[in-house]
């Protein structure tokens, strides 16, 4: 089994490959604010209207407030813990190596592990699901009665992950994810337009903003659509992000996390009340999907969504390769060689071979499982919870040492208390659904829930 341990010097990162290569730390805080945004802000964004079929309009737009608030302050916690870890001569560039020495117990260091795996392996296999499924959608459209289905396109897009996985470190990715701001930017405003325009046209099903009819159902809807929200605001890989910043690093995440919020706020807000405005509780999981009905005209001008379908799967590409990153890591701390080159063949070879057999797995997962909407929520319950509502509030409250007496103890404490709750509920009604959802489809399916 690979070393999880973290390094217990700074002498100890010379010889570590997967921080010497994956990791390096050459950034600036725009760089952070581009990495920030590309691991939150993603197509993702275009599950919620259907978050906000279990909401509505007023609960919906509070929880998304309350999820945006909460989640900038605990990565704001999480950043000031590891600066103060590092002026103490503890720099720490993963977050496992940060819950183990924080909370000073071995099995939260496996604990991390298991919950950074299943959230960077979720996110890998929704992103290419949701990339192949937005090519059939486009691909159904043009050629209704072409025979190609969902698996070839979600191999069209595994190989392009497997070809971009190549570049060998955290830092490299730094251009294409400046690329993925704007291309986020992008689709969100023809998504949003496309959907003011499918409201305005006459092919548009009758709006309808009602619940789920029996209180159970009801409740069971609302965890699922929180759990949502937190998989979509989720991070996770926040220390390996601050990482790639090169020393000091004091202040410089706070700038990449306002940058990254600010293009939440434009990206999150539009998306959601367009998509939920036209569609109301008919809102699918992929809001696509509703704008292009199969055996039905498109409800928005075609070059619309061709140019929205395009920018989606150029950023699903970076999205893919950003939280990756963790099992690259995980893989060249174990496989590379940190005293030869980051090209030499004695690291190319496995470089190759493990980032190819990785991304692989994942296409195969999508092509076998295609329930994108239920695996973000199974994602959020499990994975984004923990990591991003739960943990910071913990390591903050230990290393900062705020008195019992002040404000910020209690917030954190009730925070802790509440996400703890709604991610127990959440993991429960996100699993329901996925059960529910397997029983309509067979391995292999061409249809996504």
């Amino acid at each position: 089994m690979a070393d999880l341990s973290p390094p217990d010097s700074f002498s100890k990162l010379s010889s570590d490959a997967g921080a010497a290569f994956v990791l390096e730390s050459k950034g600036q805080w725009w760089h952070a604010g581009f990495h920030l945004t590309t691991a939150i802000v993603g197509p993702p964004i275009l599950t919620l209207p259907f978050a906000f079929r279990g909401l509505g309009w007023g609960v919906g737009f509070l929880c998304l407030t309350v999820m945006a608030a909460v989640t900038f302050y605990s990565y704001y916690l999480l950043s000031k813990v590891l600066e103060l870890c590092e002026k103490q001569g503890r720099r720490h560039i993963r977050f496992r190596e940060l819950a183990a020495d924080v909370l000073g117990s071995g099995w939260m260091l496996y604990f991390v592990v298991f919950i950074q795996a299943a959230v960077n392996t979720g996110v890998g296999v929704a992103a290419i699901l949701l990339g192949g499924e937005c090519l059939e959608l486009m691909y159904s459209n043009i050629y209704p009665k072409g025979e190609l289905k969902l698996y070839h396109f979600i191999a069209v897009v595994t190989l392009g992950m497997i070809i971009i996985s190549q570049l060998p470190s955290f830092h490299s990715l730094r251009y294409i994810n400046f690329l993925s701001l704007l291309l986020s930017l992008a689709y969100a405003f023809f998504i949003a337009f496309a959907s003011i325009l499918a409201g305005t046209s006459d092919n548009v099903p009758p709006r309808d903003y009602s619940l789920e009819s029996t209180p159970s159902a009801r409740v069971f809807s609302a965890f699922t659509s929180i759990s949502i929200f937190a998989a979509i605001f989720g991070n996770g890989i926040l220390p390996e992000i601050q990482a790639t910043l090169a020393p000091p690093i004091g202040g410089k995440m706070v700038k990449g996390l306002i940058m990254c919020y600010i293009v939440i706020f434009i990206t999150f807000y539009s998306s959601a009340a367009s998509g939920y405005w036209v569609f109301g509780n008919k809102s699918n999981s992929n809001i696509l999907k509703n704008l292009l009905p199969k055996n039905e005209p498109p409800l928005a001008p075609t070059w619309i969504l061709a140019l929205a379908v395009l920018f989606i799967l150029l950023q699903l590409l970076a999205i893919g390769m950003v939280y990756a990153q963790v099992a690259y890591e995980i893989m060249e701390r174990r496989s590379a060689d940190a005293k030869q080159g980051v090209f030499s063949r004695r690291n190319l070879i496995p470089r190759l071979i493990l980032r190819t057999l990785y991304m692989s797995l994942c296409g195969f997962f999508a092509a076998m499982f295609p329930f994108f909407g239920d695996i973000n929520s199974v994602v959020g319950a499990i994975g984004f919870i923990p990591l991003d509502f739960i943990l910071p509030m913990v390591l903050y409250n230990i290393t900062h040492k705020p008195p019992v007496t002040s404000i910020t103890y209690w917030v954190n404490v009730f925070i802790v208390a509440a996400f703890s709750g709604v991610g127990l509920l959440g993991c429960f009604a996100s699993i329901r659904n996925l059960v529910l959802d397997s029983k309509k489809f067979n391995l292999f399916s061409s249809h996504v829930v």
